[in-house]
């Protein structure tokens, strides 16, 4: 009998995770993955680009929910992900992050008796006002297995007396950014503005990221972050989140900002082309400060909180908000890194995770 595990998805740094864990664990015998694809990341350059380069099984089917506010968007994938899952029948269903999706499909499965497997358990910010801290909560308390990618992540279920579900298994993000930093390519730029054209990659750059409510609400913040990107002494590469394209179209209207490339999005394999290879990082994402991390490239983190601690060490990640001033003075630190120091575990956490998701899919009967 084959024992059938539901992968849940529905944004790109879960396909990342997602493509070492389902390499991992298409060795087992008797098991089978079924990937669900939630729709979060609706835009080709956000989602099938990455299953077709990272070589993903196609999701067996894509819900296409995305779109509208936190509510009304976990409410549909909830929804329809407790139908795909009555009509699947899986013995386990496994959760990246800390996403709507995963928090949608952590309430389905826990309604259906379904064991849960949340990857990248007990991350927190200490922040009620981040939304993926709400997420990040609710999945863990109601899910089976919690695998942690840093001991902190494990001490902090410690603290919340979930500590007998939970394991250090390490980051499967740096399994991916090891495995895939040796096959990388050097991106082909798409402008945004105006009709779009190619754009060559400048020999020295800084690579951009941002698109979090928080940076993204208001003209103000996403203004102040521009400005000192304008003001840098080597151009931003800046590939511009589909949930923020249209602002910063209209703010880059208003003002000569020659010094920032305004791309599409890329690729992995070309994200972590740019990672390897810029001055600096400049980021609100979370992948993106452990990639910078990973890579020993300095970053720049424009939030009020922290999100992975482990790597605000030795100045190689700050926080700045989103001005001239802040961000520059973060830029100016010096940062040292200690090589003996990698909290994110041994590159092997895929092997961890499916040895785990594979135990408790045999050991259920359904």
């Amino acid at each position: 009998m084959v024992a059938k595990i539901m992968t849940v998805v529905g944004a790109r740094p879960q396909f990342i995770k997602a493509a070492v864990v389902s390499h991992a664990l298409s060795e087992y015998e008797g098991v089978k993955e079924e990937i669900v694809h939630t729709g979060q990341h609706y835009d080709a350059n956000m989602s099938q680009t990455f299953f077709d380069e990272l070589d993903i099984p196609e999701p067996k089917v894509n819900l296409g929910v995305s779109g509208g506010t936190h509510g009304q968007m976990t409410a549909r994938m909830l929804e329809a992900l407790e139908t795909q899952m009555i009509e699947s029948n899986p013995v386990v269903v496994l959760l990246y992050g800390d996403t709507n999706s995963t928090l949608a499909a952590a309430l389905a499965a826990a309604k259906l008796h379904i064991p849960i497997v949340h990857v990248e358990a007990g991350a927190r910010t200490h922040s009620a006002t981040n939304p993926e801290e709400i997420n990040r909560i609710c999945t863990d308390h109601v899910a089976t297995k919690l695998l942690c990618c840093t001991q902190e992540n494990f001490d902090n279920l410690k603290l919340e007396n979930l500590a007998d579900r939970a394991e250090f298994v390490g980051d499967p993000m740096y399994d991916a950014f090891l495995r895939y930093s040796a096959v990388v390519k050097k991106p082909r730029l798409t402008g945004i503005l105006g009709e779009g054209s190619n754009l060559e990659l400048p020999e020295e750059f800084y690579y951009v990221t941002c698109h979090r409510e928080e940076n993204t609400g208001v003209d103000e913040t996403m203004s102040g972050l521009l400005d000192a990107l304008s003001s840098l002494d080597a151009p931003a590469v800046y590939p511009v989140h589909p949930r923020n394209r249209s602002m910063v179209k209209r703010l880059a209207a208003k003002d000569s900002l020659s010094n920032i490339l305004f791309v599409e999005p890329v690729g992995y394999l070309e994200s972590v082309y740019l990672v390897n290879h810029a001055k600096q990082v400049i980021t609100d994402s979370g992948g993106l400060q452990r990639e910078a991390f990973f890579a020993g490239v300095k970053c720049t983190t424009i939030l009020d909180f922290k999100v992975w601690p482990e790597t605000m060490v030795d100045g190689r990640n700050l926080l700045a908000r989103p001005t001239r001033e802040s961000i520059r003075t973060a830029m100016e630190q010096p940062q040292t890194i200690d090589r003996d120091y990698q909290p994110f575990g041994d590159g092997n956490a895929a092997k961890r995770i499916a040895d785990s998701v594979v135990s408790l899919a045999k050991g259920c009967s359904r």
